[in-house]
C-alpha cells in the first residue's frame, strides 16, 4: 500500500492542507463548486475580487473561447464588501478552508479603506491584494505597472492591516523582479502571480472588438510557459512564499510551478473545463509524490533552481 503524502505548506503563515487555493474569479464564492467539488482537497479557497461598493461589471459579451484559452473581461461584478460579509462569509466559515479574500480599490485610499473594514474580521485568513485586474478603467492594473503606485497601493493596505497580504501581481510589465522587490519592500507576506495578459478579438464581421470593453484578460493553456518564467524569476528575486497561477491544468502542470519556486498554486481556467480539476491535481500530485518517493511536496519547492 502506497504510503500517505504529506501535501501540507505554510504561505505567511496560513496552513494550506494541499497547495492547491483557487484563482480569483474563477471560483465565486466557494459555495458554486460546491457540490461538484470536494473542498477540503483545497489548502485555501481564494474568492472573487471584492470592492467596497457593488459592481454589475462590464455591459456585453464578457468571455471569449480562445485555441489555447479564455479571454474575460468581467470587469469585477460582486456585491461589494457589506454584502460579502453578511451573505458570503458565514457560508465560507463553515467549510473548515482558509478564506483568502481578494480586494481591490479605484484609488490608493480605497485599497486601505478595504484592508481596514476586513481587519480581525473572524475567518478572514488573509487578503490578496489585486494590484493587476486588466478588465476595469479605474484601479486594477493602473497600479501593478508602475513600481510607485504598486508601492502606494501596498503601503495603504499594510498600514491598516494586521492580516497576511498577498499581492497579486499584473504580468504587463517589462520586469516582474523589480514589481515583486518593490512590493516585499512596502511589506508583503506572499506574492501570487500571475493574473491575466491583456488582449483582445475583433469580430471581422462587424468591424470591431467582440469585447464591450475593448480588452480584456486572456487565461488558460496559451499563458503558462509565461507565467512559469515569472514564477522563477521572482522566487531567484525575493524570498517571499510564492502563489503560482497561469495556465495549469494538470498535476504535472502544477509541479513545474512547484519546481519553480511556487509554495502553492492556483487553478483558475481549469475549473471552468473540468469542475472537479481540485480533485485531479490533489490525487496527481500525491500519486507523483508516491512515485518518486517524495515524503512531503515540500521538498520540491524551488528544485529546478539547484
Amino acid at each position: 500500500m502506497n504510503k500517505k503524502v504529506d501535501l501540507s505548506v505554510t504561505i505567511a503563515g496560513i496552513q494550506f492542507r494541499t497547495p492547491i487555493t483557487t484563482a480569483s474569479g474563477t471560483f465565486g464564492f466557494g459555495r458554486e463548486y460546491a457540490d461538484l467539488t470536494d473542498l477540503h482537497q483545497l489548502g485555501a479557497i481564494t474568492v472573487k475580487g471584492i470592492t467596497p461598493e457593488p459592481r454589475k461589471g462590464n455591459p456585453g459579451q464578457r468571455l471569449i473561447e480562445t485555441p489555447a484559452g479564455l479571454i474575460n473581461s468581467v470587469g469585477l461584478m460582486n456585491p461589494g464588501v457589506e454584502a460579502f460579509l453578511t451573505e458570503e462569509l458565514p457560508w465560507l466559515l463553515q467549510q473548515d478552508v482558509p478564506v483568502i479574500v481578494n480586494i481591490n480599490g479605484k484609488t490608493v485610499e480605497e485599497y486601505g479603506e478595504m484592508a481596514a473594514r476586513l481587519n480581525k474580521v473572524e475567518g478572514i485568513a488573509a487578503l490578496e491584494v489585486n494590484i493587476s485586474c486588466p478588465n476595469v478603467k479605474e484601479g486594477g492594473m493602473a497600479f501593478g505597472t508602475r513600481p510607485e503606485t504598486a508601492a502606494a497601493a501596498v503601503r495603504a493596505a499594510r498600514r491598516n492591516t494586521s492580516l497576511p497580504l498577498i499581492i497579486k501581481l499584473s504580468p504587463n510589465v517589462t520586469d516582474i523582479a523589480l514589481m515583486a522587490k518593490t512590493v516585499a519592500e512596502e511589506g508583503a507576506d506572499a506574492i501570487s502571480l500571475i493574473n491575466t495578459l491583456l488582449a483582445m478579438v475583433i469580430d471581422i464581421k462587424k468591424r470591431k472588438p467582440i469585447l464591450a470593453n475593448t480588452f480584456g484578460g486572456l487565461s488558460g493553456p496559451a499563458i503558462r510557459p509565461i507565467a512559469l518564467c515569472m514564477v522563477y524569476q521572482v522566487y531567484e528575486a525575493v524570498s517571499l512564499p510564492i502563489i503560482g497561477m497561469g495556465g495549469i491544468m494538470t498535476a504535472e502542470d502544477a509541479l513545474s510551478f512547484i519546481m519553480a519556486g511556487a509554495s502553492a498554486i492556483a487553478l483558475g481556467t481549469a475549473n471552468f473545463v473540468e469542475p472537479d480539476s481540485i480533485g485531479k491535481v490533489s490525487a496527481g500530485l500525491e500519486e507523483w509524490c508516491q512515485r518518486e518517493n517524495i515524503d512531503t511536496i515540500r521538498e520540491i519547492i524551488g528544485c529546478a533552481h539547484k
